[in-house]
């Protein structure tokens, strides 16, 4: 289990260093939130799908599909539009309100309204601690998006980042809803080569509108790299080979390493400021995160206490 946990967190921290990757692009190779998310992706997508492949023949049999059917082609498109938006998305809102925020932001945001869209979409329902964890992050967001600043910066450039970020955690939770059928009939490592494969097709017609794409992508290579390979192809391969190592709820509390990890890289490298506020709103949405993760672990238990009245075992898994 503690090289699972190990995995996990290598992976979640991993995650948070894509905002910081972002700003030294943006800072010193003058890339554009465009040609990051694109990259990432097209650099990703060829790996996953080699490891999608050598899963499918050389690992151990599952139930579910190596590959997406022909009539699962609509769904992995809306797939690959999420993530699409969702780099774009928080590649910008990073340019605009800093590493810290667009983390704090997009990540803490994404679980809760996932939530919300699996009540109304999949018939979940809002239990009394997922209300209270919405209502507690509605308050932290508040509180970050005015931290430090006035109501004219607010409605302006930190306005326009926040939405952006808030952006990006509904895109993410688009796909993680609209995906969950779906990960029911076919192995994760695929869904997600596919749709990362399909989230670069759909985004490399935009790069036209960029002014020298291959000046940037030159001189901003290797962080470029960095980012398709080690926060996305290598952290997935972790992140999965974790989870079959520790339950679900001991990973979902690891991988608040990720906002965590992202929130002091802002503060410390970029000298970001949150203020009082800003701070408090951190810790409330890091607090419904929290909440969100003893609402798994709670049901995770009661499932299997379900499942084997006797012993309280059962199988957990993401």
């Amino acid at each position: 289990m503690l090289l699972g946990l190990l995995l996990i967190a290598v992976a979640a921290a991993s995650w948070g260093t894509t905002g910081a990757t972002m700003t030294l692009l943006s800072r010193d190779a003058t890339v554009s939130p465009l040609l990051v998310g694109w990259s990432r992706l097209a650099i990703a997508a060829p790996c996953l799908l080699l490891a999608a492949a050598g899963a499918a023949r050389l690992g151990p049999r599952s139930t579910r599909r190596a590959w997406p059917a022909l009539g699962d082609l609509p769904l992995c498109a809306a797939l690959g539009l999420a993530m699409a938006a969702y780099q774009v998305c928080y590649f910008r809102a990073v340019t605009l309100v800093g590493v810290a925020a667009a983390a704090l932001l997009a990540i803490c945001s994404a679980p809760l309204l996932i939530a919300v869209l699996a009540a109304g979409f999949l018939g979940e329902r809002l239990t009394p601690l997922v209300r209270l964890s919405l209502g507690t992050a509605v308050a932290g967001t508040a509180l970050l998006v005015v931290g430090p600043r006035g109501l004219d910066q607010v409605a302006g450039r930190f306005g326009l980042g926040a939405l952006l970020a808030l952006g990006a955690g509904v895109s993410y939770a688009v796909y993680a809803v609209a995906a969950k059928g779906l990960l029911a009939r076919v192995t994760p490592l695929a869904v997600s080569a596919i749709t990362f494969a399909l989230a670069a097709v759909f985004l490399a017609p935009a790069l036209l509108t960029e002014p020298a794409p291959r000046r940037a992508l030159a001189a901003g290579w290797p962080l470029l790299v960095y980012l398709g390979l080690g926060p996305t192809a290598v952290a997935y391969a972790l992140f999965t080979v974790g989870l079959t190592r520790v339950p679900a709820t001991a990973a979902g509390i690891v991988s608040l390493l990720e906002p965590l990890t992202a929130t002091t890289l802002g503060l410390l490298i970029f000298g970001e400021r949150l203020g009082a506020a800003g701070v408090t709103g951190a810790v409330l949405l890091l607090g419904a995160l929290a909440l969100l993760t003893i609402r798994g672990q709670v049901l995770h238990s009661d499932i299997s206490a379900r499942r084997d009245p006797a012993s309280g075992k059962g199988n957990v898994g993401m």
